[in-house]
């Protein structure tokens, strides 16, 4: 997706099928899965708007456990309404695809979030265009893999990612592509501020879930 296709007057959190915060969270923390994976799946789209193609196999490694949370979600509906469900029961079958995509998944949509995280906080002060901000998109994309996934990553994938931490264009054309054509790029800014807030909240229920007994294998 590039900023051609966001409609004039929009962002691209308009053309989101599904908003994190629109996922339903149960009274016991439950995320509901066919939701939370139409939001995530909406998420994979950030990295075209990146508009580098070194930002492919970000984007192809969380779509590739997008799908295997949903094909599990898809072959047994019944014990798979929440991602907490969809685990224990997978996991009590002694299978741990699904949950391992799970995990993965969320150390992707946790990289992106404190990715974008570092930018609203470093550039609070500034507008969202500003041609010298308090520090570059690339400085919060670099922290946040650090951070994120490169702990987990082998010497071999790496390189791979760090390339398109640098391959991370401008902060001020980042918010452009983000805009539809008239749009406000502090709009933007503002969307993105309730987005990130949304995913970071889910993100933190998952995360305590796939770090407790419960979601070992």
């Amino acid at each position: 997706m590039s900023s051609s296709h966001i409609p004039p007057g929009q962002t691209w959190f308009d053309t989101h099928k599904v908003h994190f915060k629109d996922v339903p969270i149960g009274p016991d923390d439950g995320i509901v899965t066919a939701a939370f994976l139409d939001a995530s799946e909406a998420t994979t789209t950030l990295f075209d708007l990146l508009g580098s193609m070194a930002f492919t196999p970000v984007k192809n490694d969380m779509v590739g456990n997008i799908t295997k949370v949903r094909e599990r979600h898809q072959a047994v509906p019944e014990g798979s309404h929440t991602l907490q469900s969809l685990s224990k029961t997978e996991l009590a079958s002694k299978s741990h695809k699904a949950t391992e995509g799970l995990l993965w998944l969320v150390r992707g949509l946790d990289f992106t979030a404190q990715a974008l995280r570092a930018d609203l906080a470093n550039n609070a002060s500034v507008s969202a265009t500003a041609d010298k901000p308090t520090k570059e998109l690339a400085d919060g994309f670099r922290a946040s893999y650090k951070s994120t996934l490169a702990p987990y990553h082998g010497f071999l994938v790496k390189p791979i990612f760090s390339a398109a931490m640098s391959a991370t264009p401008y902060r001020k054309d980042f918010y452009l592509r983000l805009s539809g054509e008239g749009t406000d790029p502090e709009t933007t800014r503002q969307a993105l501020e309730l987005w990130v807030s949304a995913l970071e909240q889910r993100v933190a229920i998952i995360k305590a879930f796939l770090a407790s007994k419960e979601a070992k294998w």
